[in-house]
């Protein structure tokens, strides 16, 4: 269980250490007694993603050999080296599109999260998904769900540093793509990916 624990918030933390910035941006531009608000919609959005990434895993699982799946670990390393390479350029657009929509908070965060995590989540979640049994799956959604609020409420005393945020936002790319890279490896190896192409080495 620590194992899964462990794998599920490095997931979680390799796709929203550049979001804890956008959510210093939403805090910014949001009153106090909007805070639940933008945690709900966090969760929204959040939600939707997941579950979009665990139906998507469940029609992979009908593969019926497991290293087959264990290509899709294929996926993080390619978006880490993107990621590194080109960086990221539409946060910010993403932001002010969702927050001068005239619709609630909640709905606005939703967008938000869905609009700039929306790839990413997906494209490392679901090789996650695919690969662990259902008493895993439910230790990953928990662990999702703790950490989803850690990083809102870390996201909200960055407004209060500024110089972390700025770091954050200046490197962040650059941590999300080497964990990307690692997580790629992590699901190659335990799906027996690489046993099955490389016999002789592993």
């Amino acid at each position: 269980m620590l194992s899964t624990i462990l794998t599920a918030a490095t997931a979680y933390i390799s796709t929203s250490i550049d979001y804890l910035v956008i959510l210093m941006l939403i805090f910014s531009s949001t009153g106090k007694k909007q805070r639940w608000p933008v945690f709900v919609g966090d969760l929204l959005g959040t939600g939707v993603l997941v579950t979009t990434s665990l139906f998507i895993a469940y029609v992979l699982r009908l593969v019926p050999q497991t290293w087959i799946l264990g290509l899709l670990g294929v996926i993080p390393i390619i978006m880490g080296i993107k990621l590194l390479v080109f960086g990221e350029n539409d946060e910010e657009e993403a932001i002010q599109k969702g927050l001068t929509k005239n619709a609630s908070i909640i709905l606005n965060v939703a967008i938000i999260t869905i609009t700039t995590c929306g790839a990413d989540n997906i494209g490392i979640y679901v090789p996650l998904f695919a690969q662990n049994a259902v008493s895993d799956i439910v230790v990953i959604l928990i662990t999702f769900l703790f950490m989803l609020s850690l990083f809102c409420y870390i996201g909200f005393l960055l407004t209060r540093i500024p110089v972390l945020a700025e770091f954050l936002e200046k490197y962040s790319r650059y941590l999300t793509g080497v964990i990307y890279s690692g997580l790629s490896v992590y699901i190659l190896w335990e799906s027996g990916t690489l046993t099955h192409f490389f016999p002789s080495y592993f």
